[in-house]
Order: C-alpha cells, then sequence, then structure tokens
C-alpha cells in the first residue's frame, strides 16, 4: 500500500499519510482527474480537528482518545461494519491516528479473534495511541451509552418500546444512513487491493453472502468458516511472496513502523512477556467457569450468567450477529420467554454501540442492574482480553516481511466481508422508499462532500424522521420486499 507522506502538514497530523487524495480514494471526483484538488480537501478536512502529536506526552493524548471516543459512542449506529466505517473516518482520514494500512491491519486481527470486532478496533487503535488505559477508557466510552439505556431497558421494558418490530420515528432514518458509510469504506479499501487481493476479497464476500443467505447452511457454521477463511488468505499471500515472480507486489515496513524505531511498541506499553500471561489468563478464565459451573456444579445466579457469557464471547467469530441464536438457546426459556428476548433485540439494534450490548439486556432482565453488569463484563471480556494479548505480538511481528505477506492477505479477505455486509445490511436496513433516499442522501454527504460520520447519521436519521410515517408520511411503499 502506498505510504507517501507529507512534511509540511507534520505539525497537524505528524504520522498522518495522505494516499487517500494522491490514489484518488478520498474522493469520487477521482474520475475526473482532480488529484491536486483532493489533496486540499483531505488538508482542510484535517486541519479542522485538532489532534496532537504521536510522541506528545501520555496525558495529553490521553485527552485526545477521550475527546474523540467520547462522542462516537453517541452515534455508532448500524453494526460492526458501519461502526468500522465511522473509526476509518475519525482514526485515518480526520486525524491520522494511523494510515490505512494499519487500520486494516488492526481490522483484519479483531475479524480473526473472536469478539466484537468494532470493539476490539477501538480498543487497539486507542490503545496503540495511549497505551492500556487509553485502550480500557475506549473501549467503555465506545460501549456506554447503550450499556445504559439497554440495561434501564432491560429493567422497564414495558414503559419503553413496547412494540421492537415499529421503532419509533427518531430512529427510523438510522441505519440506512449508516449503511451507507458501510459502502463508502469497501469502496475505499478496494481501492488498495491489487488483482489477487481482489480475488482473495471476492472469495471471502461470496462465503459470507453464501453463510448469511442459505437456509441449509447453520448460522453458527460462520464461527470456524470466517477465521478459516482469513487463514487461508493468508496463507496464500505467504506461499505468494515466496515464488520467484509472485503475482502480488509486498512492500516493505512502512515508515515510522520499522526495525529501528520502537515508538509504536512503547506507546502500546505492553511487553511481549506480559501479551502471553495476558493469553494464558484468557485460557485460565474459560476453564475454571466452566469446571465451576459444569463439574462441581456450583449454584450461583451470577456465576451461571458469567459462564455463559464468557463461553459464548469465546467462541464468536464473524460479527454480532452471530451471537444471537447461541444467546437464544442459553436465555431462553430459563432467563424470559421468546418475546421478551426478541423484543430486547430490536431495542439493541436500534441503540449506538455494538450489539454485544445485548448482553446487559439480558442480565437485566433476569437479574437486574447487577445481572446487567456481570452479563456485559462476562460477553465482552474474551475479545477485550484477546486484542490486549495479541497487538503486543502484532507491532513487532508487523517489522518481517513474511509476516506482512500473511496480513497482506488476511486484509483482503478481511475486505471481502465488508463487502458482503454492504449486501446484507442493505436488505437488512431498506424497506421503504424512504429508506432509499436516506441511503442516498447520507451516501452523497459522506463520499462527495466529506462530512464527518456521526452528522452523517444524525442528518440521515433527521431526514428519516421526517419521511416517516407519523409526521410527514412520504416514501413508505416497500421498496425491496416482494
Amino acid at each position: 500500500m502506498a505510504d507517501n507522506k507529507e512534511e509540511s502538514k507534520a505539525e497537524e497530523a505528524p504520522e498522518t499519510t495522505h494516499h487517500f487524495a494522491e490514489n484518488g480514494e478520498n474522493d469520487v471526483n477521482e474520475e475526473n482527474g482532480d488529484a491536486e484538488g483532493q489533496d486540499e480537501e483531505v488538508a482542510t478536512e484535517k486541519k479542522n480537528v485538532k489532534t496532537v502529536s504521536a510522541d506528545a506526552p501520555w496525558g495529553e493524548r490521553m485527552w485526545e482518545v477521550f475527546s474523540t471516543f467520547w462522542p462516537l459512542g453517541l452515534v455508532a449506529f448500524g453494526g460492526p461494519q458501519a461502526h468500522v466505517a465511522i473509526l476509518r473516518d475519525h482514526l485515518v482520514e480526520q486525524r491520522g491516528w494511523l494510515d490505512e494500512e494499519q487500520f486494516t491491519e488492526l481490522f483484519a486481527i479483531g475479524q480473526g479473534l473472536p469478539g466484537p470486532t468494532s470493539t476490539q478496533l477501538v480498543v487497539s487503535t486507542a490503545l496503540s495511541r495511549a497505551g492500556p488505559l487509553g485502550g480500557l477508557m475506549a473501549f467503555f466510552l465506545w460501549n456506554l451509552p447503550g450499556l445504559i439505556i439497554l440495561t434501564a431497558c432491560g429493567v422497564l421494558l414495558a414503559e419503553f418500546i413496547p412494540d421492537p418490530d415499529n421503532p419509533p420515528f427518531w430512529l427510523a432514518g438510522l441505519p440506512p444512513a449508516a449503511i451507507s458509510l458501510v459502502f463508502k469504506a469497501a469502496y475505499a479499501f478496494s481501492k488498495k487491493l491489487d488483482s489477487l487481493g481482489v480475488c482473495l476479497s471476492l472469495a471471502s464476500a461470496l462465503i459470507a453472502i453464501l453463510i448469511n443467505n442459505d437456509d441449509r447452511i447453520p448460522p453458527n457454521v460462520s464461527q470456524w468458516v470466517f477465521p478459516t477463511t482469513l487463514a487461508v488468505g493468508g496463507l496464500i499471500t505467504f506461499v505468494d511472496h515466496k515464488r520467484p515472480n509472485p503475482w502480488s507486489k509486498y512492500s516493505s515496513p512502512s515508515a515510522g513502523w520499522d526495525r529501528e524505531s520502537d515508538a509504536t511498541i512503547k506507546r502500546i506499553g505492553i511487553p511481549l512477556w506480559v501479551g502471553f500471561l495476558i493469553l494464558l489468563s484468557y485460557f485460565a478464565i474459560l476453564i475454571l467457569v466452566i469446571i465451576l459451573v459444569d463439574v462441581y456444579e456450583v449454584e450461583n445466579d451470577y456465576l451461571e450468567i458469567f459462564e455463559k457469557m464468557y463461553r459464548i464471547g469465546s467462541v464468536i467469530f464473524g460479527g454480532g450477529q452471530v451471537v444471537l441464536p447461541m444467546l437464544q438457546d442459553e436465555v431462553v426459556p430459563r432467563w424470559m420467554n421468546d418475546e421478551t428476548f426478541l423484543q430486547g433485540l430490536g431495542l439493541a439494534q436500534s441503540m449506538p454501540g455494538p450489539l454485544f450490548n445485548f448482553a446487559s439486556y439480558l442480565g437485566a432482565v433476569y437479574k437486574r442492574i447487577p445481572g446487567a453488569l456481570v452479563a456485559y463484563v462476562g460477553l465482552f471480556a474474551p475479545g477485550v482480553i484477546l486484542i490486549f494479548a495479541v497487538v503486543p505480538f502484532w507491532a513487532t511481528l508487523r517489522k518481517y516481511s513474511a509476516f506482512k505477506a500473511i496480513l497482506k492477505g488476511v486484509n483482503a479477505t478481511a475486505i471481502g466481508l465488508v463487502m458482503a455486509a454492504c449486501v446484507i445490511l442493505w436488505e437488512a436496513a431498506v424497506h421503504t422508499a424512504a429508506d432509499a433516499m436516506v441511503f442516498c442522501f447520507a451516501g452523497t454527504l459522506a463520499a462527495y462532500f466529506g462530512i464527518q460520520a456521526p452528522i452523517v447519521v444524525i442528518a440521515g436519521g433527521v431526514l428519516g424522521a421526517i419521511l416517516h410515517v407519523d409526521v410527514i408520511d412520504l416514501g413508505q411503499t416497500p421498496y425491496c420486499d416482494a
């Protein structure tokens, strides 16, 4: 991937690369050959966002993490792939914390680990910026709004949204606005792929679409199909880079992350041996809770909640939707009936943040606020622990050409999952002509005018609310339904 830097912008964003503008990826007007104008637009956009140097004092970087993530938790609608698009807009395009290669690598690592991918991406990007405390703070800021609302709704279900299939008008425009950002991200990611990358991306997209739309294939097969697909993609590029005449081009480590620089490792603040101990702790917790509940049959409601959630969170790959059938099997009918489960699901899908926040609703219905907190920690813990364990190894291993070759295949395969999400989420979010109008409106704001993701989501929500049947009632004819 291109890794050109503009030294004249060093004071504004010292590690920001401008390959988006230089390769025509940040503006659909590239087809008109207006590359110089794109450079100016990207530079202007970044100047409007205050950034600090990657080598600034830790307190300044922590404050930057706080100021970046607290508003994102309020507008992170649309599911994991929309979250990735929001994070890319803010951390790569707007603030320049990472270049796109680094961002995509962290995204691929999250795809290859169990747990909520978007949350792991939040943690890993903040971890690489401000160390472990920065990662933890970003995690809580990202999840806090959904956690609070879903916990309250688990306790006060009847008074909140009685019909989850018919959400209030002020939520109607958020899903189509959010998926417009997925399309933008898929386009931007795909522009960096070479021929081999396109083939790997296409293969993973076809597999993901098939798994999600063929009733003969059990949904839980994604738990092993997705990580296997990523591993195969990495194996293919590893073998290819060993060939005398490889099909793809393989770059050396990018500037600032090469063998002579350990600045990123220092910012992460987790030595390799600590990462290894964190990994051991993950397995120790998993084995311990399973033994206590299933072998010794310890009777404790909160231990039961934690064991179920931690076990499920340890085997979930491929996004939040995959967790639903496993959760339903575990909590219905012991904790609640199907109707209560589905009511909470409808609410969770309307809230900002990851779908894993649904755990707080389930725990609240069963054991009120303490149950919500235990369920929340249990479901999120495996993915968060693993990302803290793996990122230190990533920062070291990415120095080596073989590892970078493997990551190139994993990256391309992960991008295919984003492309598949465009197909899957479109069907889930666009039901009426009004939804399609919101999608086009939000997509234009994001892709052509370069409006920041939170504003795009809010603007789309406003338009969707205005068009809703309870307001001016326009565009309510079914659009995609048969």
